[in-house]
C-alpha cells in the first residue's frame, strides 16, 4: 500500500460497522496514517466495536452512532468531530450500496426511495453539516459512486440512479464550494473483494482489491491531490 501521512488531520468516515467492507478497511487505513478518526454508522453496537478495536491499534477514534439519512443525526456526526478533536478535514461518505437488482417493472417505489436514500440522501446530509467546518479547516470531500455509470448493466437502473445522483452532486458541490477551498471527489468503483461479494459472486468473479480502493480515497483526501476537485475517478482494474 502507498505510504500517506494524514498527522494533525480529523477524518470522518461513514459506513464502517462492517468487518471486512469498505468503509472499515477506509477508516482504519486513515487512523493508520495518523489521522484521528470519527466513525459513523446506523449500527451503534457495530460501530462502537469498530472504534474499540482502532484503539487498540493506537488509533484515536470516536464513534457516531445513528442512521444518517436523518439530518439531525448527520450534523451529530460532524459534531462529534469537532467536539471530540476540534476542527474537521475529510469526510468520506462510503456508506449506501446496492440493495436492489433487478427488472425496473419488480422494484416498487418504496425500494426506489430507499436506494436513493441510503446512497445520495445520506451524502447530501453529511456533506450540508460538514461543509462550515470543512471551510474553515480547507478540507475535502470524498464521496462514493460506483462504475456501474461507465459500464450499465441490466437490472441496476435504480442503483445507477442512485449513484448517478451522487456523481451528479459531486461535480456540482465541487464547482460550489471552491471558492471556499474545499475540494469534492468521488471514486467509481466496479465490484470490490469484500466479505459480501465474495459470499455472493464467488472467489473467482473479477475484483478491485481493497487496498486499491483505500489508495484511491487516501489520494483523492491527501495534498497530492491539492488541484483536483469535481473529479470522478475510475477504480476498475481495467475490468
Amino acid at each position: 500500500m502507498i505510504t500517506f501521512d494524514f498527522s494533525g488531520k480529523v477524518v470522518l468516515v461513514t459506513g464502517v460497522a462492517r468487518v471486512g467492507q469498505i468503509g472499515h478497511a477506509v477508516a482504519e487505513a486513515f487512523g493508520r496514517a495518523g489521522a484521528k478518526v470519527v466513525a459513523a454508522d446506523r449500527n451503534a453496537v457495530a460501530v462502537a466495536e469498530r472504534v474499540k478495536e482502532f484503539k487498540a491499534m493506537g488509533i484515536d477514534a470516536r464513534p457516531a452512532a445513528g442512521d444518517l439519512t436523518e439530518a439531525d443525526i448527520a450534523a451529530l456526526a460532524v459534531e462529534t468531530a469537532v467536539k471530540n478533536f476540534g476542527h474537521l478535514d475529510v469526510l468520506v461518505n462510503v456508506a449506501g450500496g446496492l440493495t436492489s437488482f433487478g427488472p425496473l417493472v419488480e422494484t416498487p417505489p418504496d425500494v426506489f426511495d430507499r436506494e436513493l436514500s441510503i446512497n445520495i440522501k445520506t451524502a447530501y446530509l453529511m456533506c450540508r453539516a460538514s461543509l462550515s467546518e470543512l471551510a474553515k479547516s480547507k478540507g475535502c470531500i470524498v464521496n462514493f459512486a460506483s462504475a456501474a455509470l461507465l459500464q450499465p448493466g441490466a437490472g441496476l437502473s435504480v442503483y445507477g440512479a442512485a449513484k448517478g445522483g451522487v456523481a451528479g452532486f459531486t461535480t456540482s458541490l465541487a464547482a460550489e464550494v471552491w471558492e471556499h477551498g474545499v475540494r469534492v471527489n468521488a471514486i467509481a468503483p466496479t465490484m470490490v473483494r469484500t466479505v459480501d461479494n465474495v459470499a455472493s459472486a464467488g472467489s473467482n468473479a473479477r475484483y478491485v482489491e481493497m487496498k486499491d480502493i483505500v489508495n484511491a480515497v487516501l489520494f483523492l483526501a491527501s495534498d497530492g491531490s491539492s488541484a483536483i476537485t469535481g473529479h470522478l475517478l475510475p477504480v476498475t482494474s481495467g475490468s
